[in-house]
């Protein structure tokens, strides 16, 4: 009869037991790093259920709806915009990065440094720098969704046409044709299932951070989120967060809606 006792755990080494204490360590000078206080969390409750108490019902004013639904429609104009040019430029980016493709190991790692910088600066940073150079409004919004579209899809397009099927490339290569022309036909054409899932996921991304560039004057509904909280007008701020809620989760349902028909129809 097989043995279908659960597995137990291993006695850890003593290198292994060093770097699960120094882990523990880490995690409480990070707790306290950050400020945690138990007495706070056990206080925060009544002033949760206060701010609650004040906020609801939401403001369902019809001037209100009217202004918050528009500040809405260019805050998704903002993302869509911007991930569209996005995902567009990320393309060319992308090959640039793609190792074994069209450019070499140098160029590789310097456009792989790059798009590492442009993730590693926060959405609303980038908002802050174009606020600076283009003023304040949608433009400004819209152009820091586009740098953060281009690192999040210039990656993630390049491991997906790393990630392809050799084969078509392989052929292609084996007749003599040019690196531009196995690229073109044969690596693309198959990783670009990849590319429209990815391309899904950066909208998805836009939209929620669109939501938050207009705090620091980029555009959008932001706005309205923090005049409401700096006006102590809780309700118009509830009905800005369930707004937000409503859209985001909408955008959420549909791109996933769609990553399942492509999947399903490359299947």
């Amino acid at each position: 009869m097989a043995d279908i006792s659960p597995t137990r755990f291993e006695r850890p080494t003593g290198l292994a037991f060093l770097g699960y204490a120094s882990g523990i360590i880490i995690i409480f000078w990070c707790l306290a790093g950050a400020g945690f206080s138990v007495d706070k969390v056990l206080s925060s409750p009544p002033r949760f259920a206060d701010f609650a108490s004040r906020a609801f019902p939401p403001n369902l004013d019809p001037q209100v709806l009217s202004r918050l639904g528009t500040k809405m429609v260019e805050t998704l104009q903002i993302a869509v915009a911007g991930a569209a040019i996005g995902v567009i430029l990320s393309l060319p980016v992308a090959l640039l990065a793609a190792r074994g493709l069209i450019a070499g190991p140098w160029i590789n790692h310097i456009t792989r440094t790059a798009l590492s910088f442009v993730r590693a600066v926060p959405d609303i940073a980038w908002a802050l720098v174009f606020v600076v150079a283009v003023g304040l409004g949608p433009f400004a919004g819209m152009l820091a969704i586009v740098v953060d579209t281009i690192g999040f899809c210039g990656r993630f397009f390049a491991d997906d046409m790393e990630g392809a099927e050799k084969g078509p490339a392989e052929a292609l290569t084996a007749t003599g044709a040019r690196k531009i022309d196995v690229v073109v036909c044969a690596t693309i054409p198959a990783a670009t299932p990849a590319f429209i899932s990815t391309s899904l996921y950066a909208l998805e991304k836009a939209v929620r951070s669109s939501t938050i560039l207009g705090l620091v004057g980029a555009g959008g509904i932001g706005i309205e989120l923090k005049v409401g909280f700096d006006l102590f007008d809780y309700p118009t701020a509830m009905t800005v967060i369930l707004m937000i809620a409503v859209v985001v989760i909408g955008i959420e349902q549909v791109s996933g809606w769609a990553r399942t028909r492509i999947i399903g129809e490359e299947r």
